[in-house]
């Protein structure tokens, strides 16, 4: 059973009738997704595992919506787009990945990015909770697509440098007190981000060479390697000197 933190009635009603029908749609999904590639009788299951484990956090963190009183158009665009995700990471645990499957999946779920963002602006929905929503999504999937061009075989581990970017500058900025000021705003971040997962789809694609494939990866990477560079050095100029 989902544990559903103290958040207003409302709030918590309007997530949870998005929530619990994408859970529905993700199982259903994964069954289709399963006979469709030949996927192994486990993969449902992790699927809905990780599923759970999603609506789980995104519940945990709801109140992070207020004062907005409903889940929004803008957060259930993002929803689909993370169940697509989710779907795709659960095919990590295949011993041979659908790649023109996956590939299809992914690009939906990449070009829906562009949806909920406008959704959210337009309708004057935005949140912290939406934004980090939408953030994690993203990273998300640039971590699954990561991981899946390493499995697949088509580009060697160190694109998982790609995925684990994300995860190490939040660390980073746990361990070192130095780290933990706050960014300015930035479209470049934006920009980098879309390069990434543009490049990682490219490399992804099977109609894409090999050789391409790798060259539009370490593009990707470098650009993203690039852009926390930058946010490293400009928190640890602007943060606090410790003694």
């Amino acid at each position: 059973m989902i544990p559903v933190p103290a958040a207003p009635g409302a709030l918590r009603a309007s997530a949870l009738a998005s929530i619990l029908p994408a859970l529905a749609l993700g199982g259903a999904g994964a069954l289709l997704l399963q006979e469709l590639a030949a996927l192994g009788p486990a993969y449902p299951w992790r699927a809905m595992g990780l599923l759970v484990a999603g609506a789980t956090l995104l519940l945990a963190n709801l109140r992070a919506h207020l004062p907005q009183q409903s889940f929004g158009a803008a957060n259930r665009v993002t929803l689909a787009r993370a169940v697509l995700v989710v779907l795709l990471l659960a095919m990590a645990g295949e011993p041979r990945i659908p790649v023109a499957l996956a590939f299809a999946i992914a690009t939906i779920a990449a070009a829906l990015d562009y949806v909920d963002g406008r959704l959210a602006r337009t309708r004057g929905l935005s949140s912290p909770f939406g934004a980090r929503f939408d953030m994690e999504t993203d990273a998300l999937l640039i971590l699954t697509l990561a991981l899946l061009l390493w499995l697949s075989g088509r580009i060697g581990a160190w694109v998982l440098l790609a995925g684990l970017m994300r995860p190490a500058f939040i660390l980073a900025c746990a361990l070192l007190p130095r780290l933990r000021g706050e960014l300015a705003p930035s479209g470049r971040r934006r920009v980098v981000a879309v390069i990434l997962v543009v490049s990682l789809l490219a490399a992804f694609a099977p109609f894409v060479p090999a050789r391409l494939a790798v060259a539009v990866a370490v593009t990707g990477l470098a650009c993203v390697v690039a852009s926390f560079a930058a946010d490293l050095r400009a928190l640890w100029r602007s943060g606090p000197r410790t003694s």
